[in-house]
């Protein structure tokens, strides 16, 4: 079994809780989804993504910060 397998990417992660990449990745920056940078690429855990879209609003990220 690969070490990967249980990893999921931005653009993954963004299918799965239904937002665009970029979102995805300001979230991983702000650590709201817990997730390594490895060179230019986010990865993120598959349990921790699921235990985040448990919590996960839309409404409260999806919106800029004026």
């Amino acid at each position: 079994m690969p070490v990967l397998d249980d990893y999921l990417g931005v653009i993954e992660a963004s299918e799965v809780l239904g937002i665009h990449w970029e979102t995805v990745k300001r979230l991983c920056r702000e650590e709201k989804i817990p997730a390594k940078k490895i060179h230019n690429m986010w990865l993120i855990k598959s349990t921790d993504l699921a235990k985040f879209a448990l919590t996960y609003d839309k409404q409260r990220y999806g919106k800029r910060k004026k």
